[in-house]
């Protein structure tokens, strides 16, 4: 199928107007995450003298079939319709992570899931891009109307960040966090202000710090004793794999790694495509967060300009936490690679976040009103 300039149905315009340099780049990551996949399901499903199987990689395949499906979607959204989802999207993504604190599943102490029939879902992954959207959607209002957005996006963020306490899930507490503090600095937020918040964030962590034994165990381990069993070795897995890797299905250290198909696959793809591959995953990111932030800077809609950014913001930011933690120079913290780590909530949440920032980026031509002006 061809697609003409001169044919005006959707899909054509959608075609013409997306960004498809950014769009391959997101393609790519996704299929390196399903190549890594099947290097990774052993590990879930055997260990190093039972022999696993790749029914992990299966489920996989049809994660990404659905996140494509949301990706491309959601890129075709306008702004109003954006702005609507993001609204829905926030409040059942709030009340599904209340469900899960009071009667979710207990993961290793964590009430962050919801189990639909075989299907651990879990609703905070979504709370990042829906956040973006509406926070974006309040302080634009303020620079065009004097609307009180700043107030407004902290009273949003607030409930949020109880629940991701209680749950206890620190590391979403900090990105949600870091994600609200951007979003307010790109709105021309007062320094102050900033420093403030700064100070707020800090006495967070502190809290986390004082609260949950886990998030003390991590820190101090991280800061006196090197790295931890998990993080050690993800080293000797880089080690093992060395520039070019041990090869596809030979990796042995992936087999005593926990979380080698979630938080560790970066260490994964280390140890069987080596060091070649680990650079070009983080090339990929960063190309994508930079593109995303300077296509951006472009949109004539204040809206849009600081929701992509934030949506570009968080998943960049995501990424190097992941790969910072797998390579020791970060503590600890249980977060996915987005695109490429095993998940349907991880996976589904980053390409709704992702095509959100395609469709909000587009080149549509300026309409009657925007020419006026």
């Amino acid at each position: 199928m061809t697609l003409s300039r001169a044919d005006n149905s959707g899909i054509a315009r959608w075609w013409w107007t997306i960004d498809r340099v950014t769009l391959t780049a997101m393609l790519g990551l996704m299929a390196i995450g399903l190549v890594l996949a099947f290097a990774a399901s052993p590990t879930a499903t055997g260990n190093a003298t039972a022999e696993g199987n790749f029914s992990y990689a299966l489920k996989q395949i049809a994660f990404a079939a659905t996140a494509m499906g949301i990706l491309v979607a959601t890129s075709m959204l306008d702004s109003a319709t954006t702005r609507m989802t993001a609204a829905v999207l926030f409040a059942l993504a709030l009340i599904g992570a209340w469900l899960a604190l009071v009667s979710g599943v207990d993961i290793n102490g964590a009430h962050r899931w919801l189990d639909f029939g075989g299907l651990m879902l879990e609703p905070s992954e979504f709370l990042k891009p829906a956040f973006a959207i509406l926070a974006a959607a309040f302080l634009a209002d303020k620079l065009k109307r004097g609307f009180p957005g700043e107030l407004v996006t902290i009273a949003l963020l607030a409930p949020a960040l109880v629940i991701l306490l209680l749950q206890p899930d620190v590391g979403q507490t900090m990105l949600l966090s870091t994600l609200c503090i951007v979003m307010l600095f790109l709105a021309g937020l007062a320094y102050y202000w900033l420093a403030a918040l700064g100070v707020a964030g800090a006495l967070l962590a502190v809290l986390a710090y004082v609260l949950h034994p886990h998030v003390r165990e991590r820190i101090g381990q991280f800061f006196s004793d090197g790295p931890g069993y998990q993080t050690g070795l993800a080293l000797q897995a880089f080690e093992a794999g060395g520039i070019t890797g041990v090869g596809p299905g030979a990796g042995s250290v992936k087999f005593r790694l926990p979380d080698a198909h979630t938080d560790f696959i970066f260490a994964v793809a280390g140890e069987e495509f080596g060091i070649a591959l680990c650079i070009l995953i983080a090339l990929l990111f960063g190309f994508v967060t930079i593109r995303l932030l300077m296509r951006a800077s472009k949109a004539r809609d204040p809206f849009a300009q600081l929701a992509a950014s934030g949506l570009a913001v968080v998943v960049g930011l995501q990424a190097f936490i992941n790969m910072g933690v797998s390579l020791s120079i970060l503590p600890a913290k249980g977060m996915t690679l987005p695109l490429i780590s095993y998940g349907g909530s991880s996976l589904f949440a980053v390409a709704l976040t992702l095509g959100l920032a395609l469709g909000l980026t587009r080149q549509r031509p300026a309409t009657t009103e925007e020419i006026a002006r």
